[in-house]
């Protein structure tokens, strides 16, 4: 159905297959069968494939990783965007969070829902033992502290935790005083004035638009760009800078992103050559409604040696590879080269925060920190010796982060990695330049931002808990320190 839905012609393309396949592998598992979906759109035959390929996630591990569940968020009646009709699925709880977590699924809601996880006791135990005793400076005035935990795209785990450090850094050394919150509606301009920084606590994605009111993402937009032009502060933690970017759109692709070119490469392209090859009939090289129907139920019939008219999961894990024949070697993996393909969404904020995500070294990388600026009251806690830290750490593209922009307190001692870990870096900068945290001045205001965070091993290392409580008072006006580009423009 999906297929039918998406295409609109009663026939797919070799090409659209393996694109819409992509779509049922990731978004279909996450949304319709991950935790007990129940969908409402019409049934039809091919539903029967979509109950094959619900499973077909478990294929793919890379993809696979759950979050927890949450129990607060109610069963919610959504959208799937960008179908004809559009197709309406009830979503349990937990399947909202689960479908995040896989893919980065583009959801239409009727309210916004604010995905909240819970917090680990033990992680909050460790990150309370490491807390550092006092602040490296007496605040001016009783200061406030906003963080925002919205997270439009990827939802980190860490997140709650992130939140809470925020609130017990400022608590134990008396540096301020916190609120949570997960609702981007909170961006205003008059509810902003009480506070004095902002955190984002790994935002992604448009975090603070609302699809559905273009004159609300505009208020909150303007809120945050005056909040900290006006002269308060702004600080942001790992996926607060993998926010408002994408894949470059392809000349002659009617708009589709940059990645969709490659896309043939990704992991549902040989199951769907597959199903082209079994199902096209009449060698057209295209899929009609009455020949995909045709293949699931062909397909079920093999897994379903008992007609019974279902398959149970453990069935459906055993019997699959009898469907297919066995796969081709696989292709070696070819590494992205030259400049890459990541555009800004909101160019304002992207200069804000410093840049955006173009690629990471996925947990636990094993990175050498280097001191940049070894003077800096933000990292006296390192007494200007480079440590090691394993965590899964950002990079940042050539035309959006620059020590021209920016104050660089730590980067990555690239000389220090090894020549393997080098080369899984996608769109590689020419440079080996690779910013961790920096500050710099925005208008009146001041930033701060630290790109390592995305374990929870992170908040246990007090020597880290020490540099973001000086970032933040950096951000506040209290902690002074050179903010002046690490590299002079060029006039």
């Amino acid at each position: 159905m999906l297929l039918r839905t998406v295409a609109g012609t009663g026939r797919v393309s070799g090409p659209g297959l393996i694109g819409c396949y992509g779509l049922m592998t990731l978004a279909a598992p996450a949304i319709m069968s991950t935790l007990a979906v129940r969908a409402s759109a019409r049934p039809c035959r091919v539903a029967k494939l979509f109950s094959v390929m619900a499973d077909c996630a478990k294929m793919f591990p890379e993809k696979s990783e759950l979050l927890p569940s949450v129990a607060e968020l109610p069963t919610t009646q959504y959208t799937l965007s960008g179908m004809a009709p559009p197709a309406r699925v009830t979503v349990e709880p937990t399947a909202v969070v689960s479908a995040l977590s896989i893919v980065n699924v583009h959801l239409s809601v009727a309210k916004p829902v604010s995905v909240r996880l819970p917090v680990n006791p033990a992680d909050v135990e460790k990150m309370m033992a490491a807390l550092p005793d006092k602040a490296p400076a007496k605040p001016r005035q009783p200061r406030k502290v906003l963080v925002l935990a919205k997270a439009a795209g990827y939802v980190h785990s860490c997140i709650p935790l992130v939140a809470k450090t925020v609130e017990a850094l400022g608590a134990k050394t008396g540096a301020w005083t916190t609120a949570i919150t997960y609702d981007p509606a909170a961006i205003s301009e008059q509810n902003l004035k009480q506070y004095d920084v902002l955190f984002l606590d790994n935002t992604t994605g448009a975090f603070l638009d609302d699809p559905h009111d273009a004159a609300a993402t505009a208020a909150r937009r303007k809120a945050l760009l005056e909040f900290v032009r006006s002269g308060k502060g702004l600080a942001g933690i790992h996926a607060a800078g993998d926010s408002y970017h994408e894949e470059a759109r392809v000349a002659g692709s009617g708009g589709a992103p940059a990645a969709a070119a490659s896309r043939a490469g990704g992991p549902g392209a040989h199951l769907a050559s597959q199903m082209l090859a079994a199902g096209d009939t009449n060698k057209d090289q295209k899929l009609s409604r009455e020949e995909l129907s045709a293949l699931a139920d062909a397909w079920f019939a093999k897994l379903d040696a008992e007609k019974a008219g279902r398959v149970s999961q453990a069935e459906f894990v055993t019997r699959f590879a009898s469907v297919l024949p066995p796969p081709p070697p696989a292709a070696p993996h070819v590494v992205p080269q030259g400049r890459d393909t990541q555009v800004g969404t909101w160019p304002e904020f992207d200069h804000m925060i410093g840049g955006f995500f173009k690629f990471h070294w996925v947990y636990p990388q094993l990175i050498t920190t280097k001191i940049d600026d070894p003077k800096s009251p933000l990292t006296a806690m390192f007494h200007a010796q480079e440590f090691d830290i394993h965590d899964e750490t950002y990079t940042f593209g050539m035309d959006t982060w620059s020590r021209t922009n920016l104050h660089i307190l730590t980067s990555i001692d690239y000389d220090k990695m090894s020549d393997a870990d080098k080369a899984k870096e996608e769109y590689p900068r020419a440079d080996h330049d690779y910013g961790l945290s920096w500050i710099h001045r925005e208008g009146k205001g001041r930033v701060f931002y630290e790109a390592h965070g995305h374990s929870e091993r992170v908040y246990a290392i007090k020597p880290m808990l020490e540099h973001v409580l000086a970032g933040v008072q950096y951000a506040l006006g209290d902690l002074k320190a050179d903010d002046s580009p690490s590299v002079k423009p060029k006039k």
